[in-house]
């Protein structure tokens, strides 16, 4: 290992800045090997994705999930992945919310939706849960519906009889998963401009 590369761990691993928790930033999905991959974790890969480009490894159990503390762009933030399962979600959140007396307009959720295609992301400021169960869990254990939030697109079911659950649980298709990579990166920007108060530069620019 060279001086450089040396310097450049010690860079990508540098504390996070002194000061408040200003962002709680949660991927939804469900813990366990058995899900990895599945489309109902997008979520939790992006988040992934998200710490990988910040130099953090997401690993401290905290608040009913798994932690990194970041910074972005000087912006102190919290990633947070859940490992209530999905249907708890809001579990694992709340606690975070009220650890660093956040309100929800500081909370930016990542989650897949069945309704957009592969690789298309969509942008919202607030909203009802729209039948999202970790979504649904979130807004009844906040009382509210006024956060940010990234839904991933994972495809519709192959046809209107299809199991939901089975749909969502399944893998992505080898072209499926290149999209969502793809969708992965922008939505990591989109989580940038968020933190830096540019709303509707991502919706602009991200928005499908």
């Amino acid at each position: 290992m060279s001086i450089f590369d040396v310097f450049d761990r010690i860079s990508k691993n540098s504390p996070a800045p002194n000061g408040k928790i200003e962002y709680i930033i949660a991927g939804l999905g469900n813990p366990g090997m058995e899900y990895d991959g599945s489309r109902h974790n997008a979520g939790f890969y992006t988040i992934d994705k998200l710490a990988g480009q910040l130099g953090a490894d997401i690993n401290r159990l905290r608040f009913k999930g798994k932690t990194a503390d970041v910074s972005i762009d000087g912006v102190r933030c919290l990633l947070l992945k859940p490992t209530t399962y999905m249907n708890n979600s809001g579990e694992s959140i709340v606690q975070a919310l009220d650890f660093y007396k956040l309100d929800t307009q500081h909370l930016i959720v990542i989650y897949d939706d069945i309704s957009l295609d592969p690789g298309r992301l969509r942008i919202r400021m607030k909203g009802s849960h729209g039948g999202h169960n970790g979504v649904r869990s979130i807004v009844e254990l906040t009382g509210r519906e006024d956060f940010p939030r990234i839904k991933m697109g994972v495809g519709k079911k192959p046809h209107p009889d299809y199991d939901l659950a089975k749909w969502v649980l399944g893998k992505f298709s080898k072209e499926d998963a290149q999209k969502l990579s793809e969708a992965a990166e922008n939505a990591c920007e989109c989580v940038k401009l968020l933190v830096a108060g540019k709303s509707a530069e991502a919706m602009n620019r991200y928005n499908s």
